[in-house]
């Protein structure tokens, strides 16, 4: 599975083990220290190093890392990290915390030892509980695709093993892998998925749901990724910029299928600084293209306002500017209404 990983990669000649002392990502790690003592994948040379991140949320999280790295080093890895990271509150959760404070320290990890690729030791398991939660928030089909094998310097090449699987490769390496008491914590909704959810599913439904739940991630990556490329070009189409603000034209929206169309709205609000907005902000977005004159605005995440402006709106607004009938005007005058995004900047006190 490693092998395959850095082949699809290109064969980047540095790769950088993320590894926290957990099976998953020390039974990983043992398996790229194989390459990394040979020397090469395939015959393309390759040099292994890791990073341990420190997120000191736990009591004793400094000795963790500490005899994590000095793990890895006995494996061969070189050189070997340890990045202390302040885990700050995002408004999105403590798992979405530590994972972007993780990740942020990982890429800078990557760039300055100029490592072409990022190993993750994320397992079947990981991906069905990604899933599952998807479902319990009422994701979209993004959410709902799970985690990629690859995205940017980032592999995670045991999407395909189950974690008794990672559990077995350190018995066999004779590694004592660190077991983070958070994955049994019930106050997150990741480990009662873990500990709860799944092994009644199991039970219930038959063994199999682990693999099932991973292969609609699969499936629906190919779907997400189809729907992302129409977007991505329907919205560089339509897009239009006036300063800060962004617009879109109301027939063409209209005439776009609900599933791209929501897309380009969620894209526009993201163009002008905003963030990913639920599915009842969007649905409220959208159904201002129902409205009769101007209507709005309705309020995006990210401080984003977004409301129509009628074709008689934007005609009044064309005379009093002095467009109308007077040299300059654009060859086709607005045939229809628009959507307008702006970011309202926070107010200074």
């Amino acid at each position: 599975m490693l092998q395959d990983a850095l082949a699809e990669a290109g064969y980047p000649e540095r790769v950088m083990v993320a590894c926290s002392g957990g099976p998953d990502s020390l039974a990983l790690a043992a398996v790229a220290a194989y390459f990394a003592r040979r020397g090469h994948v395939d015959g393309r040379p390759v040099t292994v190093g890791a990073v341990v991140v420190d997120h000191q949320l736990q009591p004793g999280s400094a000795d963790v890392a500490a005899r994590t790295a000095e793990t890895l080093r006995d494996l061969g890895l070189e050189p070997v990290q340890i990045r202390t990271v302040d885990v700050a509150s995002t408004g999105f959760g403590p798992e979405a915390a530590a994972r972007d404070a993780r990740h942020a320290a990982l890429e800078a990890a990557a760039g300055e030892w100029e490592a072409g690729a990022i190993l993750l030791g994320h397992t079947l398991d990981d991906q069905a509980e990604q899933v599952l939660l998807g479902l319990a928030r009422g994701s979209g089909t993004r959410s709902l695709a799970g985690m990629r094998p690859a995205r940017g310097k980032l592999l995670r090449p045991f999407l395909g093993l189950r974690r008794a699987d990672t559990l077995e490769i350190c018995r066999a390496e004779e590694l004592e892998p660190w077991h983070d008491p958070s994955n049994a914590d019930p106050s997150f909704a990741r480990s009662r998925t873990r500990m709860e959810v799944m092994p009644v599913l199991e039970e219930k439904l038959g063994p199999g749901v682990a693999e099932s739940l991973a292969r609609t991630a699969a499936i629906l990556q190919l779907d997400a990724d189809y729907l992302e490329d129409v977007a991505n070009s329907t919205y560089a189409s339509l897009v239009e910029h006036d300063g800060p603000d962004i617009s879109l034209p109301e027939a063409a929206l209209t005439e776009l299928a609900p599933a791209i169309r929501f897309r380009v709205i969620a894209k526009a609000a993201a163009g002008v600084g905003g963030q990913q907005p639920s599915y009842r902000r969007l649905l409220a977005a959208e159904a201002l293209l129902r409205r009769k004159g101007s209507a709005g605005p309705v309020e995006l995440p990210g401080g984003v306002s977004v409301y129509r402006l009628s074709l008689a709106e934007l005609q009044d607004r064309e005379r009093a500017q002095g467009l109308s009938g007077t040299e300059g005007v654009p060859r086709e005058a607005a045939r229809c209404g628009k959507l307008v995004f702006r970011l309202h900047k926070p107010s200074r006190k």
